[in-house]
């Protein structure tokens, strides 16, 4: 087992690293200093703490999900707390966020998934009221329903990534302006691959460059000038996903290292002074860590609602 040492470093715990903080506070042999357990490299490639909670979640996700698949593919609805609080998540992100917004850009109106039904050779309603199927049993959903498995991925993904660092000793991978550009920049690619689908790359570019009703060369330069705002707009979009979820993780996790780290401030004062500090801090961490799970949920929501904005104004003509 490999130890390596920190060095004067008091956000250590909210940064990526090569190892895990240990829980019982092992010191080296001058009697000072926390250990890790450094990961080995693998490959060559060093496994960092934020690469295996990133797997974590990932293998997290698609164990949940893949279960719900099994279990809901006979046309039964999913049984267990479990099982439902992940499906109902799944069907608010679905019904609440991604239908609405995208619409139906296909047909050119906005379809109610409530009027979706199951009907079999008869004619008679059956089954979940959220999809319907024809005669023939070919099976249809709402139009924007093909941008679910990009949507749902990356709010379930950063959710738990998030959910990960309220676990004492681990940490949010998404605390990491690196992770967030990756995931930002596969918003990026996503909302152009459906909007080159859906449009073409012509019409794609197109449905940036807006008739302005201007007439001569005015009109002319000033519909190249918004375009050119457009394609800026569109690279600054994607580029606050980034920033806008690594700084509120990362903000939260540092607002609870300080209110702890008022308790190391005030270890060489008197002890009703130090016990007062203790006390009112841990109470600090434990309202934090509250709001934290709040948070957790909110960014990874802000996030697919973003996402589903830009595939949704790269798919429907403005």
């Amino acid at each position: 087992m490999m130890f390596a040492e920190h060095k004067e470093d008091h956000f250590h715990h909210v940064r990526d690293a090569n190892g895990f903080d240990l829980p019982f506070g092992l010191q080296d042999e001058h009697g000072h200093g926390m250990l890790d357990v450094v990961l080995p490299p693998v490959f060559g490639l060093q496994i960092t703490k934020f690469m295996v909670l990133q797997l974590v979640a990932a293998v997290f996700v698609l164990f949940v999900f893949n279960g719900l698949a099994r279990r809901i593919r006979s046309g039964q609805p999913a049984k267990g707390r479990f099982w439902n609080f992940w499906e109902s998540i799944a069907l608010f992100i679905r019904d609440e966020v991604v239908r609405p917004t995208i619409g139906d850009h296909t047909h050119g109106h906005h379809e109610d998934h409530h009027d979706n039904l199951h009907v079999d050779t008869h004619g008679d309603h059956i089954g979940d009221p959220h999809v319907y199927a024809t005669a023939n049993s070919n099976l249809y959903s709402h139009p924007a329903d093909r941008y679910l498995p990009f949507i749902w991925s990356c709010f379930f993904y950063v959710l738990v990534c998030n959910l990960l660092g309220a676990i004492p000793w681990l940490g949010s991978a998404t605390g990491n302006i690196n992770v967030t550009g990756v995931l930002a920049v596969s918003a990026f690619a996503a909302t152009v691959i459906y909007g080159f689908g859906a449009m073409g790359p012509s019409g794609f570019f197109l449905n940036m460059k807006p008739d302005t009703g201007v007439p001569g060369a005015f009109g002319i330069v000033l519909s190249f000038g918004i375009f050119a705002i457009e394609i800026f707009g569109f690279f600054i979009k994607h580029s606050v996903l980034a920033v806008r979820l690594f700084a509120n993780i990362m903000g939260g996790h540092t607002v609870i290292a300080v209110i702890l780290g008022f308790i190391a401030a005030a270890a060489h004062q008197n002890v009703a002074m130090w016990g007062l500090i203790t006390f009112g801090s841990v109470i600090g961490q434990i309202f934090i860590g509250c709001l934290e799970l709040f948070v957790a949920f909110l960014q990874a929501y802000v996030f697919a609602f973003l996402a589903t904005i830009f595939i949704a104004g790269a798919v429907n003509k403005h």
